[in-house]
Parts: C-alpha cells; structure tokens; sequence
C-alpha cells in the first residue's frame, strides 16, 4: 500500500474512534438512567448500622452497632451526613422526604427504570432509623454523635473513636424544626410505600401524626436544645417545617384538619408571605407552596381557594425567579448557567431546586395550566427546560467538563471530602486507623481517593464555573445527603420524559446561546435612572406582620435603588435600632454596619437591590455611611 493511501486510512480510523469517543462522551451527559442508579449508590455508602447482605459498596462495612446503647435504646441505623460520621436529624429527614416525593410522583419513571425497589430501599434506611427515634410521643432523638469532635478526627467510620453521644427533643427541649420535618419525612414515605406495604405505611403515618402534634404543641428551634447542630446546620425558623408536614399529612391522609392548618396560619406562619429564590433543608417554602398549589390546579380548593391562589403567587415568583422572568428579581447564575446560591455547597441549592420545578412543571400540565410572571407567561415545558439544564451542568455539561456525580463520565472528582472514600477499605488495610494519623496519612495526599463514592454530588463549583478537585477543600468537593437525594426524582423525571440518552446525542459544552424554543429569554428589569436627587434611594415597605408571644413582628423590605449615571461600588450602610434578623447584607464587622453580599458588590445605573429584616417595634434606621 502507497505511503498516501496508508495515510489516508489511518486518519479514517483515527477519526472514527474520535467520532465514536465524542459520541460516547456526549450520550453520557444525557444518560439520566446511569445517573439515577448512582446516586442509590452514594445512599449505601453513607448507611450507619448493621449492612445488610445486598449491600453493592463493598468498601463499607458495619459501624455505630452502639449507637443510643449509653442512653437506653437503639439508634443503630440512619444516613451518616456527608464526609462525616454524625447523623444530623434535620438534613437526613429532609433527604428522606426528596426520596419519598420522588417514589410518589415519578412512580412511573421509576418503575420503568427498574428502581423504584431501590428507592423504597433508601428511604426505609431512614424510616426505621427514626421510629426507632421517636419513641414516645414527644421525643424525638435529633442527632447521633458530637459535631465538634467527629470533625476533629480523620477516620472510617468502622474505626471511630468519637463520641456517639445521642441529643434529644421533648417538651422541655422542643424542636419544631425537626420534628416537624420527621413528620413530613415519614408521611411522605407513608404514601410511597402504601402501595407495596400498607402495614408499614400505616406506622409511619402514626409517627407522622404524632410528631406533628409535639412540633406545633411544643414550639421552639432544635438548635437551641441541640446546641452541638448549630455550627453544622443552624436552623433559620420552624414555620416553614410546620406548614411543609401539615402539607404532606393533608396528601397522606385527605384529612381537611390539615389543609385548614396550612391555610389558617398562611400568614402567621410565613406561607403566603415568603416569596423564595431557595429551596433548601432550611427553607421549605418553596416546596410547601408547590404542594398546596397541586390542590388548586385540581380545582379542590373549595373554600379555601382564595388562601391556596396566594400560595400559588409564591410557588410562581419561586419559579418566575429561577427563570429570570421576575421583573428583576431573579436568582443568581454563574457564566456557564448554573444556579448559584451560596459559596458552600452550592449545588445542593441547585439541585433541590431543579428538582422542584420538575415536579410543578407536572401539576401545570396536568392542569393545563401556565406560569403567569412579571415579565410573561410561559409553558411548564419551560420549567423543565431549566430542571434539565441543571442536571445536564451537574453531569458535565460545563466549563470544565466535569461531572460532578462522582463516578459518573469519563471525568468527575477523585479527591472527594469524605473519610471513607480517601482510606483504603478495612477490607484492605485492617488495621485500625486513629484519629490523627488519617489527617497525616490520607486526608493530604494528592492521589486519587482509593474508593471511588459513586453517586455523590460534590458541592460543586464557585460562581465563576471553577471547581478544585482537592480533599481539603470542603466547600466545594464535600458530598452531602441534601445535595443528592433531590437528584433520584431529577434524574427519574428526565429519563422518563427524555429517554435514557435525553433523546439522542448532545454536543460537548459551549459557551451557552439562547435556546431556540416557543419562548423567549427574559429581558432584565431595571429602574430608569433619575436625572436629580440623591444617588441612591431606599424604599422601605412592610410586607407582612404576625403576632408571637404577645409580641407583633414585621417583615420589613428595603429596596436600593442607583439612581445615579454611574457605577455604584463598595456601598457600607449604616442600620440603626436593628433587634432582629438580617437578610441580603453582609455584616462588616463594625458596629451596625452592613455591606451588599459578594456577588452583588457594584450597583449599575438603574440598578436595584433589596433585603429584609424582621423586628417587632419601629422600623430600623437605614443611612449610607460610604461609596465610590
């Protein structure tokens, strides 16, 4: 053969196996299926307890057999919490009712895909573990293991040395927080397995009940009877958790009692007055009013229709926001698309909420319905357009082509914060590792971790699209339970809707262009800048009020307005008589001094932003201290 035609049959095959790579690769961003399976894996290595024989990670094994023993019961079992061995009541039941929403309202999908089994399995790790937390009425064991010292120390969980001290709730040490999501974890679960085991149904709907009664009987934050939690996860306010498990005992049990909680207290509670751009393990607004607006869009409302459409207002600025349809009040994206929310962990933010306009996409079309927003309305198939997106980022369609699923694609993190996955199985090196040497020995290493942590979402990259694959990083490459378990119902929806391949090949990332579709992309609102006046303008607006412990509060609003020509940068306000919290400003560590958040440093011409506080009494006085 010529020299010339050898040349030309080696480019040919040359290209075919790029082509076919390139093919490859492109599929796998949109193989929703393979995703979904992983993620069950991630829910296995994280198990507490006794393993049972089925057990796929075989680089686990048993660990915390004595959990609850020092004070008189058993809490063996449960979900560890991410690259740690504590078990943290309030983010593991919130994965538990992601993972019950999904079963109930992507049966199909995941029944289809062959893992609703698996998924009834994941939720059960967690359902037994808090029954066996929940054993009398108003009692509720919140957290196994000490935050402080756990942290301290870098080693498998079949080797801890750490305190296993177990914190409660009672009526003396309420948690209405917690306890109120339990309740809506296990009720959720209630209706996921009615129709495979009514029996055990029936007992998380008991527990469920139960628990509601002593969140709303005995109110207070978790945080303040379990102190250890607060540095891991503080708690905002219990409101939202209230009205979330009187929203899902109304779905599990038809009783109208529940309804007419969530509509008598929409006010007083914060249902119908907290419009969100989050959803979150904290902040379950949201979802609480996409769950109610089910009841609307199916014409149940009955007399309680005109509380349910106030509802509805807000599960629409949620998804009007997350479409930068909001009359400029819209979520935050980074240059490659993704929502961004928080520095730490940010795709957990990301992922819950991809995950919730999955499910209301559903409820608008079943209904037929459309979403109304401030800069028009759009079709549901737009809200899974953009719950596609964010799945379609988090498997690799980035800047960085890197899937965050860890295990997924030909490229994902392999130095991942979890001290499992960064230590050789105690099936390999049996000997026991103690709480310093894993720092020394494992923790720094720049190698690959020796145990690859299938299925779990790392926190993912900074608000620029940039991810460091390094262990010590925790902000970006820890895996968490609340960040992965919205990505079953994801990932079931999109394989269901799409098929496994999302429909056929897609092409590797680019610098995004604006989609071609029915609808158009927002244009962003601003304000028309004034030609006199002062530079900057506030207006200060009272958007709810409720009465607590003989005291009436204040949801104060305080939009920032440029009123300028110019760019306005380092804006340091001075707020005075403040006695409540504080929302969208960023303390600076001077007294009564306040700053805008990162993200948002420089305000353009016209430009507005807004936060809230909420005190009871005279409003606070807000006055600019300095700007350039």
């Amino acid at each position: 053969m010529s020299k010339f035609g050898g040349s030309l049959l080696g480019v040919a095959l040359l290209l075919t196996v790029l082509l076919g790579a390139a093919a490859t690769a492109a599929a796998e961003y949109y193989n929703y299926v393979n995703a979904l399976d992983k993620t069950f894996l991630f829910f296995e290595a994280q198990r507490s307890g006794k393993l049972p024989a089925a057990q796929r990670v075989k680089w686990r094994s048993d660990s915390g057999l004595k959990d609850g023993l020092a004070q008189g019961l058993s809490l063996e079992g449960g979900y560890y919490d991410a690259g740690d061995h504590v078990k943290f009541g309030l983010p593991m039941a919130f994965a538990v009712t992601m993972l019950s929403w999904a079963a109930v309202d992507n049966q199909k999908e995941l029944s289809g895909s062959n893992q609703m089994q698996q998924t009834l399995w994941s939720i059960r790790w967690g359902t037994d573990y808090f029954i066996k937390a929940h054993p009398q009425p108003n009692v509720l064991w919140g957290q196994v293991g000490d935050g402080q010292s756990d942290h301290y120390c870098w080693e498998r969980a079949e080797d801890m040395t750490t305190s296993r001290i177990a914190y409660k709730l009672d009526q003396y040490h309420p948690g209405s927080d917690l306890a109120g999501e339990t309740a809506a974890a296990l009720a959720a679960a209630s209706l996921a397995f009615k129709p495979y085991n009514s029996s055990y149904s029936a007992i998380l709907l008991t527990h469920a009940k139960v628990l509601f009664s002593f969140a709303d009987k005995y109110r207070g934050l978790y945080t303040d009877s379990i102190p250890n939690a607060k540095a891991f996860y503080m708690s905002s306010g219990y409101s939202d958790e209230l009205l979330w498990a009187a929203a899902w005992l109304h779905r599990a049990t038809g009783d109208e009692y529940y309804l007419k909680y969530a509509v008598n207290n929409a006010g007083y509670l914060g249902g119908t007055g907290w419009g969100m751009k989050e959803f979150s393990w904290d902040n379950k607004y949201a979802g609480v009013q996409v769950l109610l607006s089910k009841i609307l869009l199916e014409g149940k409302g009955g007399a309680y229709t005109s509380t349910l459409k106030q509802y509805q207002m807000k599960a629409d600025y949620f998804a009007c926001a997350c479409l930068k349809k909001n009359g400029g009040y819209n979520i935050q994206t980074t240059p490659g698309g993704l929502m961004y929310v928080r520095e730490w962990n940010n795709l957990q933010y990301a992922s819950a909420a991809a995950f919730l306009l999955a499910i209301y996409s559903d409820y608008l079309s079943a209904a037929n319905a459309k979403l109304n927003c401030p800069d028009g309305s759009v079709p549901p198939q737009a809200l899974l357009d953009f719950a596609r997106s964010q799945a379609d980022y988090i498997l690799g369609k980035n800047r960085q082509g890197m899937s965050y699923l860890v295990g997924y694609g030909p490229k994902y993190p392999i130095r991942v914060h979890h001290r499992g996955a960064s230590i050789p199985s105690i099936f390999v090196q049996r000997s026991s590792m103690n709480c310093v040497q894993g720092f020394d020995s494992w923790y720094r290493r720049a190698q690959a971790d020796p145990n690859v942590i299938y299925g779990a979402l790392v926190g993912g990259p900074d608000q620029n699209d940039y991810y460091s694959d390094d262990r010590t990083n925790y902000e970006q490459s820890e895996p968490t339970l609340s960040g992965t378990a919205p990505l079953v119902g994801l990932f079931a929806k999109l394989s269901g809707k799409l098929g496994s391949y999302g429909g056929g090949y897609s092409k590797p990332y680019q610098t995004p262009k604006p989609p071609a579709s029915s609808y158009k992309a927002p244009t962003p609102t601003t304000y028309i800048p004034k030609q006199s006046g002062a530079p900057i303008e506030f207006l200060h607006s009272v958007t709810a009020n409720w009465m607590a412990w003989n005291t009436r509060y204040y949801r104060h609003k305080v939009i920032i307005k440029n009123n300028s020509q110019k760019p306005i940068s380092g804006l340091k306000l001075k707020i005075e008589d403040l006695t409540g919290p504080i929302w969208g400003l960023n303390p600076t560590g001077q007294k009564n001094t306040y700053q805008l958040p990162q993200w948002q440093k420089t305000l353009k011409p016209g430009q507005a932003y807004y936060f809230v506080y909420v005190q009871g009494g005279p409003q606070a006085k807000v006055s600019v201290l300095s700007y350039y």
